[in-house]
């Protein structure tokens, strides 16, 4: 179903993806987060969904349309370093540190700082080209709001 987004965010040069495609790959990351530690709480997949509602002005039904479509799109995807690749070759800087943001608030959405969830982060901070002093920012950003 999604094996022509993946090819083209796989690409040897990746191209900017046009706004369905990055809300795809930004909600397939962060589906993937919550996955990491093998307990995808109810209280992760809320905190998508309201991610998504917030971030794209969606209402309800369609933010949970669009992660369970991310959810197929994280375990149809490939290793965690091409997709972040290539999420880091098709966005701004910028919009790579609203994806920490998000994902702070994914991994404290059930109060447990999990090491697989803390080593997610770190390695896919690195890989979208974020400094660690703005993963750091953003997430007292997230447990301040």
């Amino acid at each position: 179903m999604f094996s022509d987004l993946i090819r083209r965010m796989t690409a040897p040069e990746p191209q900017t993806l046009p706004d369905p495609d990055a809300r795809l790959a930004l909600g397939a990351i962060l589906v993937r987060l919550a996955r990491t530690d093998g307990d995808y709480s109810t209280d992760e997949v809320a905190q998508i969904d309201q991610l998504l509602m917030r971030r794209y002005d969606l209402p309800q039904s369609e933010a949970a349309a669009l992660r369970a479509q991310c959810e197929t799109l994280e375990a149809e995807a490939p290793d965690t370093v091409r997709f972040t690749r290539a999420i880091k070759e098709a966005v701004s800087y910028e919009d790579r540190v609203s994806v920490i943001e998000a994902m702070w608030a994914v991994v404290l959405a059930d109060g447990i700082r999990d090491d697989e969830e803390d080593s997610m982060m770190r390695m896919t901070v690195s890989l979208l080209g974020v400094t660690d002093q703005d993963s750091h920012r953003a997430r007292l950003k997230v447990s301040a709001g």
